[in-house]
């Protein structure tokens, strides 16, 4: 899963680590330009010897420096790094962008609470975290069932505010039988 905690449940100090999906590792990468390119010259060497080489050439190189630019674009916007914070009293989210600022979010850690949206969110399952005034979103980049896992995650170390205490005559909480 693309996200891990990095301390346990029982520390004081609780981080989580989040980032988007990379089916593709560097070395995939560089294979399948470097198999692109040996697909793609292979037409290319029944032209050596003939005008028509440096006619087909330059599309060819073209082709594939567009693929490695496309995928290389594709690599620099999947840099997220979201880091979610947890202390006695905090909760911290930080959310690393591949271009532009840091964002960072911070509240209570008592009134900080997951929600998710099964339906009305800009993903199925959304994930967002409330308190301070302020909801933000957390993972959106992962896929169905890891939102679900993380939902689930977070309100075990999360547990939100408990239920308000009643105050009328009679009720619990107000001392009156």
């Amino acid at each position: 899963m693309p996200y891990r905690w990095t301390t346990t449940p029982s520390e004081d100090r609780q981080e989580l680590q989040l980032w988007p999906h990379n089916s593709l590792p560097p070395r995939g990468f560089a294979a399948s330009v470097l198999g692109l390119f040996t697909l793609a010259m292979i037409p290319v060497f029944t032209l050596l010897g003939s005008v028509l080489l440096w006619g087909i050439l330059p599309f060819v190189l073209i082709a594939i420096g567009g693929i490695w630019w496309a995928l290389q674009v594709n690599y620099r916007s999947r840099r997220v790094l979201e880091v979610l914070t947890l202390s006695q009293d905090t909760a911290r989210l930080e959310r690393h962008n591949p271009r532009g600022p840091v964002q960072s979010w911070d509240c209570n850690r008592y009134w900080a609470r997951p929600e998710m949206h099964e339906a009305d969110g800009p993903v199925p399952y959304y994930v967002t975290l409330n308190g301070s005034g302020r909801e933000v979103e957390i993972g959106a980049f992962l896929s169905e069932e890891e939102r679900r896992s993380l939902y689930d995650d977070l309100s075990a170390r999360l547990p939100g505010r408990p239920a308000p205490l009643s105050t009328g005559p009679g009720r619990p909480g107000t001392g009156d039988p």
